[in-house]
């Protein structure tokens, strides 16, 4: 029997949900959550979740099924990965999501980096605020040599994740890369696609879909979220379209500057993302 997969990846608002619904149907297929975001049971509307009725019209994997409070990682979600892929008795597997190292475990193999604790990230980046990229490089020079010989650019998160690791673990985060688990989706047929909107089109389609959000009931998802009085840490509460919210609902902003914000937050998320998805998805389709 062959096994087929197909990896949707994209930047955000790109279309991804909808074709891999298209595809889901076409071939009796099973989609998997790709998205770090999606896989948290708050925040329906804002992390842009299928609606209720494409839920239904295909099954669907991995959405909104960790709770708000708790930390998931790559390693957490590349095991729940595992186990779908190994449940779903043969089934077509389609892979939708904007996390492109969600998809480098599929493809390529991950590193199962332990889970780090609050008080170990909150040193790393207590370490790290304030410094500037030369004074970054130094500090990650001085603790970690090994991580340091492989940041090209030592960004305050790939600093700080490295900095939290060790101190977690007493381990480079190095040591865990080199110990590479195997590729989930290893002896798969794999149609690879990177959606790739025109630029333009994709600004509007961002600006459009916050506000369509909003009218959804974005605010009032912000609200109970905030109503848990959660770790500010917690990925969640990092999510695009919260810290926005969180002030306008404070008086903090209007109505008018929170879009704005968030717009403007979620077209420099896409941009990263489609440099992210060059780097190291060159050789996909790209549509």
């Amino acid at each position: 029997m062959v096994l087929r997969g197909v990896l949707i990846a994209g930047p955000t608002a790109s279309g991804k949900s909808r074709l891999a619904l298209e595809r889901a149907q076409a071939l009796g297929g099973i989609i998997v959550n790709t998205d770090a975001l999606q896989v948290y049971d708050g925040l329906k509307l804002l992390t842009a979740r299928p609606a209720d009725a494409d839920l239904a019209a295909a099954p669907h994997r991995l959405y909104g099924e960790v709770p708000a409070a708790q930390r998931f990682s790559t390693g957490d979600w590349a095991r729940a990965a595992a186990k779908v892929i190994a449940e779903s008795a043969g089934a077509p597997l389609i892979f939708a999501g904007g996390t492109g190292l969600y998809f480098e475990t599929l493809t390529n193999g991950f590193a199962d980096v332990p889970e780090v604790g609050a008080a170990a990230l909150a040193a790393a980046e207590a370490a790290v605020e304030g410094l500037d990229r030369e004074a970054r490089g130094a500090l990650i020079l001085a603790r970690d040599p090994l991580m340091a010989a492989r940041l090209k650019a030592p960004d305050p998160q790939r600093v700080i994740r490295a900095l939290a690791v060790l101190d977690e673990t007493g381990r480079s985060l190095a040591s865990f890369q080199d110990a590479l688990q195997r590729p989930l989706l290893e002896g798969y047929e794999l149609e690879k696609l990177v959606l790739n909107p025109d630029r333009e089109v994709l600004r509007e389609r961002i600006a459009r879909r916050f506000v369509a959000m909003l009218d959804e009931g974005a605010i009032q998802e912000v609200e109970a979220l905030l109503a848990h009085q959660l770790d500010p840490s917690l990925p969640l509460m990092k999510a695009i379209g919260v810290p926005e919210i969180s002030d306008y609902l404070a008086g903090r902003s209007t109505r008018e500057e929170m879009i704005e914000r968030a717009v403007i937050a979620t077209r420099q998320y896409a941009k990263r993302q489609r440099t992210w998805f060059r780097g190291r998805m060159a050789d996909w389709n790209w549509v």
